[in-house]
């Protein structure tokens, strides 16, 4: 993770749940139309075992 994404995550995690809310939807709308390559295992992984 670059320093930016980490910046960019430390300050939504300071927002309100509704500045989250609404930041999360905008970046949704945005990335809809995006064509991302499938995720590998490697990158499931991590966030299976989170829970």
């Amino acid at each position: 993770m670059t320093a930016l994404v980490q910046e960019l995550l430390n300050t939504f995690d300071r927002l309100t749940d509704s500045e989250q809310l609404e930041l999360v939807l905008e970046i949704l709308r945005r990335t809809v139309d995006l064509d991302f390559p499938p995720l590998s295992d490697e990158d499931l992984i991590p966030n299976a075992e989170k829970e």
